[in-house]
């Protein structure tokens, strides 16, 4: 059914333009790819999450996570870290530098993440969490939100209690991961506890995980009462489930995909973007991931052309070899590899139904 509700989300003064977010994901949330995904419909982009300590941002990988230049507002920044001081100053330093929402990392359930107590291994001490959350938004003038999943574990699942505190000390939205730390990202999301969530506060909730089709989003906030969905994996290589997503809400009905000239021109630009933002030597090694990303969501292959095509591409080492693929890719049409996918909806407990 089509979205009716009249007010989109707010971030404290910020509008979202639609109920559509790019989830912050560490090495794929960079500033070409959120520029592409905001030119494809998402109503919010998150940057990759940024260490708080501000004595390792002089390296080149910080320094690129932290360039919004040329972006368009409402700039928001990740910050992730364990200590509340020092999150605090690494939010104020980050507001300092333009970014106009600040938030803080507790749902990474990445080892080298929670090996330093940060990300969602902070999920287990909930003083620690009230701690970072009053002191990050005493620290800056611009809105603060929080990250998190379900809890730490199956038998730890206190992501209500965290809700509670997170509006409590003035966290301006949540956006909820339907996993607990230990799934990673495995077995399927469950939006019960989203939903419960969502029941007991009054902030905006955002919806997040497995959220990879228009039917799924819509299937997702119906069922949960969340004010937005959040998509990462679903959107590697589908920079397009923005606007499809979006429209499904407005529309109740699917827009049609994305024709081969588009993909090709998008491709194009995602590579050159890389390439831009790098440097060639660096930007050829990460298009690599992206254009895997983009061959695999590309039903006209089946998975063996998919493979070949893929060892292709990383054998190539420079910028116009890239491009000529790309070029040369779409040239030729290929038979649809698979039958498109049935629509799902959502069971109670989460999962996938046809």
């Amino acid at each position: 059914m089509p979205d009716t509700r009249s007010s989109l989300p707010r971030i404290g003064d910020h509008s979202l333009l639609n109920r559509v977010i790019l989830a912050p994901m560490a090495g794929v949330t960079d500033r070409p790819f959120r520029q592409l995904c905001r030119r494809l419909g998402a109503g919010l982009v998150v940057g990759e999450m940024v260490t708080s300590d501000p004595s390792l941002w002089h390296t080149r990988k910080s320094r690129l996570r932290m360039d919004h230049r040329g972006e368009p507002g409402p700039r928001a920044v990740q910050i992730a870290g364990g200590d509340a001081e020092m999150l605090a100053e690494a939010a104020r330093l980050n507001a300092e530098r333009g970014a106009e929402i600040i938030d803080i990392n507790m749902g990474c359930p990445a080892k080298k993440v929670c090996n330093k107590a940060a990300g969602s291994a902070l999920l287990r001490d909930e003083t620690l969490v009230a701690e970072i959350l009053e002191a990050v938004v005493a620290a800056v003038d611009v809105p603060v939100t929080l990250k998190i999943r379900t809890g730490w574990c199956a038998d730890s699942n206190n992501g209500l209690r965290i809700a509670r505190l997170a509006e409590a000390a003035g966290i301006q939205a949540l956006a909820v991961h339907g996993r607990h730390r230990q799934q990673r990202y495995t077995g399927s999301a469950e939006y019960d506890t989203i939903a419960a969530i969502k029941a007991a506060v009054g902030i905006p909730v955002f919806a997040n995980g497995d959220i990879d089709s228009p039917e799924k989003a819509a299937a997702v906030l119906d069922y949960t009462g969340a004010d937005a969905v959040m998509v990462g994996r679903g959107a590697q290589g589908n920079p397009w489930i923005f606007r499809e997503i979006d429209h499904y809400l407005r529309h109740g009905e699917r827009m049609a995909p994305p024709l081969d000239e588009e993909r090709a021109a998008v491709l194009r630009d995602h590579l050159t973007a890389l390439h831009d933002f790098y440097g060639e030597h660096m930007g050829v090694r990460i298009a690599r991931k992206h254009v895997a990303w983009y061959l695999a969501d590309d039903s006209r292959l089946t998975a063996e052309t998919q493979r070949e095509l893929k060892a292709t591409f990383n054998g190539l080492e420079n910028a116009d070899a890239q491009h000529r693929f790309i070029d040369d890719h779409f040239r030729h049409a290929c038979p649809p590899a698979t039958a498109p996918k049935t629509p799902e909806s959502v069971t109670s407990k989460g999962t996938r139904a046809a």
